[in-house]
């Protein structure tokens, strides 16, 4: 077998997947944490009288376990740790623009750290277009 005909671990392809999608998953998660936190809130709270909640609580209070009660602990973290990956994503990105915005080299220069800090929680497309910049303004490093 060639080198190039080796398959690539899972590992090293869940990581990349996992960076090319990585808004994509935040917003998962936080949608599925607020899915779980209205299914907690409408068994607890008097919501539980008004329309889909009583068909779903029916489902998820069973006699051997009240998954209610999973849901109230678990969705407000889930919400939480979602919250977090959505906003420190979107404030990574918004200040990558911001940086790569600039004509100037030299203005260019000084932002290369704080650039390839921010690539760690960007996409592949976006280090890409970090390269593409650096061919532009002829920044060798």
């Amino acid at each position: 077998m060639t080198a190039a005909a080796e398959p690539v671990p899972l590992e090293r392809r869940l990581r990349h997947g996992m960076r090319v999608y990585r808004a994509w998953i935040s917003d998962l998660i936080l949608a599925i944490g607020i899915l779980l936190t209205t299914l907690a809130l409408g068994y607890f709270t008097p919501l539980a009288n008004s329309w889909p909640f009583p068909m779903i609580n029916a489902a998820t209070d069973t006699p051997a376990a009240n998954y209610n009660l999973l849901f109230i602990i678990v969705g407000p973290i889930v919400v939480i740790a979602g919250a977090y990956l959505v906003g420190s994503y979107v404030i990574a990105r918004r200040e990558f623009d911001h940086l790569m915005v600039t004509k100037s080299k030299a203005e260019f220069l000084r932002n290369i750290p704080e650039l390839e800090d921010l690539l760690w929680e960007l996409t592949p497309a976006d280090e890409i277009r970090y390269e593409q910049k650096k061919a532009e303004l002829r920044v060798r490093r």
